[in-house]
C-alpha cells in the first residue's frame, strides 16, 4: 500500500474520492475504473463495517494509483482533510447503509450514514472546489460529484408499469427514505449552490462480491451448506436486476457525460421473481456441485415469514441513460447469473 506522500506527489493525475469502495458495487468499481483510465489516482474511503471488506480491494491493494483509507464519512475533520491534503476533484458517492431488514431493526443507522454522511461529502466539496455559490474556483471548474442512488427510492410498482426519472418518490422503508433524503441533498447543493452533481438510481445488482446475506449470496451459501434456503412470504416479489459490471459501466458514463443535475436511471431490464431465482439457482448448483444425495437443491427452499412493508414490484426504464449517453446492458440474468454462481463456487467451500 502506498504511503499518503507518495500517492499525493502524482501531481499529474487527477484524484477523485470513491466512498464505500469495500463494498459490493464499489469494490467492484475500482479494478474497472483504474484499469480503464490511466489519469487517475483514486482515494477509496470505507467504514469497513459489516458490509465493507478490504478483500474486496485485493486487486488493488498495491496499485501506485490507489490509496485505501479506513474511515467514515459523516467525520467532517477527516473528509476535508482528504479534500485538501489530495486536492480531490471528483467524488462517486457509493458509501450506504443498505441492507433493507436492518434498516426496520435499527433506522438510526441509516439516517446517520445515508443522510448526514451525504451531506457531510457535499458540504466538504462545495468549500473545496467553489468560492462563493455558482462560483467555482480556478482550476476547479470541471469538478463533479456523482450520487448513487436507488429504485427503491420510487416506492413499489403494480404488476405494469416502470420507474422514470420522473416518478415521484415514495420510499417505503427506513433504508429507502433515508436514500431519498440524500437525494434531495444532492439536488439541492446543485440548485442552491450550483454544484457539479450527477445522481444515478438503480435496480437490484447482484455479481461477485456482494454481500453474503444479500437474496442471491444467500441461496448460493445455504445451499451448499445444507442449510434451508429462505424465501420471503410466496416468493412473488419481482426485481429488476442488473449485473454489478453493467452497474459500473453506467456510472462511468453519468461520471464522464452525465449532464449536471440531471438523473439517470440504471436497469438491466431482467425483471425476476424470487422464485425464479431460487430455483434457477438451485437448478445450476444441481449441475455445477450436486448434493451428495443426488437430490436437488430445491428441496431446501423454505418460505418464511414476509418483511414487514416489502415492496411487490420495482422495475427501471433506462431509456434515458441509453438515449443520452449511449449505455446499455451487456448481461441479461441469465448469462449475468451463470458468472455469478461460478464465481461463488470458487470461493465458497461445499
Amino acid at each position: 500500500m502506498m504511503e499518503r506522500s507518495e500517492i499525493a506527489q502524482q501531481s499529474e493525475h487527477k484524484t477523485i474520492l470513491l466512498t464505500g469502495a469495500a463494498g459490493f458495487i464499489g469494490s467492484n468499481f475500482v479494478p474497472y475504473f483504474i484499469d480503464k483510465y490511466e489519469g487517475y489516482r483514486l482515494v477509496s474511503i470505507d467504514k469497513l463495517t459489516y458490509a465493507g471488506n478490504l478483500e474486496n480491494l485485493s486487486e488493488v491493494a498495491n496499485h501506485p494509483r490507489h490509496l485505501f483509507v479506513e474511515g467514515d464519512i459523516c467525520d467532517g475533520a477527516l473528509i476535508n482533510k482528504l479534500f485538501a491534503e489530495h486536492d480531490i476533484k471528483g467524488v462517486i458517492h457509493f458509501a450506504a447503509e443498505s441492507h433493507v431488514d436492518n434498516s426496520i431493526a435499527n433506522p438510526g443507522v441509516f439516517i446517520q450514514t445515508n443522510v448526514n454522511g451525504t451531506f457531510t461529502l457535499l458540504d466538504a466539496a462545495y468549500k473545496h472546489w467553489m468560492s462563493t455559490p455558482f462560483v467555482c474556483k480556478e482550476g476547479y471548474e470541471e469538478c463533479r460529484f456523482h450520487h448513487i442512488s436507488t429504485d427503491e427510492v420510487y416506492g413499489t410498482l403494480g404488476e405494469t408499469g416502470l420507474f422514470t426519472e420522473e416518478t415521484p418518490y415514495a420510499p417505503n422503508s427506513p433504508y429507502s427514505a433515508s436514500k431519498a433524503s440524500s437525494d434531495m441533498i444532492v439536488r439541492s447543493y446543485h440548485h442552491t449552490y450550483g454544484l457539479n452533481a450527477v445522481t444515478t438510481n438503480c435496480s437490484n445488482n447482484y455479481g461477485p462480491k456482494q454481500h453474503r446475506e444479500k437474496l442471491i449470496p444467500t441461496i448460493i451459501r445455504k445451499a451448499l451448506a445444507g442449510e434451508s434456503i429462505p424465501i420471503y412470504g410466496d416468493g412473488k416479489n419481482i426485481r429488476d436486476w442488473l449485473y454489478v459490471l453493467d452497474h459500473c459501466k453506467g456510472i462511468d458514463l453519468a461520471f464522464h457525460k452525465g449532464v449536471s443535475g440531471e438523473t439517470y436511471n440504471i436497469g438491466g431490464k431482467n425483471e425476476r421473481n424470487n422464485n425464479y431465482i431460487a430455483n434457477k439457482i438451485c437448478e445450476m448448483l444441481d449441475a455445477k456441485r450436486a448434493r451428495d444425495d443426488g437430490k436437488s437443491y430445491k428441496e431446501q427452499i423454505l418460505y418464511v415469514y414476509d418483511r414487514p412493508g416489502h415492496d411487490r414490484r420495482y422495475a427501471i426504464d433506462a431509456t434515458k441513460i441509453e438515449t443520452k449517453l449511449g449505455w446499455c446492458a451487456e448481461e441479461n440474468f441469465e448469462s449475468g447469473i451463470q458468472r455469478t454462481v461460478d464465481w461463488y463456487l470458487r470461493v465458497l467451500k461445499k
